[in-house]
């Protein structure tokens, strides 16, 4: 069962997981040839600086935004449930965020990513987009979670920060992924004042990085 509300520009719908009752917030694109889905980390929600960017951005190139938030942030839980139940909930979702027919990437930033990654091939994901992909646990190298990185099974792109605590591109494997750093950045993407880009461009770099890469899909 679903809800929808429309407002300028957007439209919310609502959707019964066997999680919970999830939410998309939907910018569409006039012409859209692709959805891309994105979902927010562990410790926030989808009013992330990249989130909010790719939907800005991303409609006027053909891609239709969902921004999607997991039942735990729709019921007003400060902490997100385990990997199982993220997975749930994201299967839950899927069949609104296909329903267009148009290819679907699949999405999110920090654990987003690592379900996005998780369940790519068994939801028919189109590709798979990384951002701050938490390769491993701050300060614990050895926890590695680049096995779900490398099983996406589907062109995917990870956009990172150059000072992610939770794994730096340089500690990125090799593998069939795209990978684009962001001078400065954190896993929240946020720059420090005294770097020599703005928090304005490294936001843009990530946007025209996601452009560029979904204008190369076929």
């Amino acid at each position: 069962m679903t809800h929808v509300t429309k407002t300028a520009g957007t439209a919310t719908e609502t959707v019964e997981t066997d999680a919970g009752t999830a939410r998309i917030t939907w910018h569409g694109a006039k012409k859209a040839r692709l959805v891309l889905a994105v979902s927010h980390g562990a410790g926030g929600g989808i009013e992330a600086r990249d989130l909010v960017a790719l939907a800005e951005v991303l409609p006027a190139h053909g891609v239709t935004v969902a921004r999607v938030e997991q039942p735990w942030r729709v019921a007003g839980k400060k902490l997100a449930p385990a990997p199982k139940t993220l997975d749930t909930g994201w299967r839950g979702i899927w069949p609104a965020l296909a329903k267009s027919g148009l290819p679907v990437i699949s999405g999110g930033r920090s654990a987003g990513a690592r379900v996005a990654c998780r369940t790519a091939t068994e939801l028919g994901a189109h590709a798979v987009l990384a951002l701050s992909f938490p390769l491993h646990p701050p300060g614990k190298p050895e926890k590695s979670r680049a096995e779900e990185l490398l099983g996406a099974g589907v062109p995917v792109l990870v956009v990172q920060g150059a000072n992610d605590p939770f794994g730096k591109p340089e500690e990125f494997p090799g593998g069939p992924f795209e990978l684009v750093e962001i001078p400065y950045a954190d896993h929240g993407f946020a720059v420090p004042k005294r770097a020599d880009i703005s928090q304005d461009r490294a936001v843009s770099l990530i946007t025209d990085a996601v452009v560029e890469w979904t204008g190369s899909l076929g």
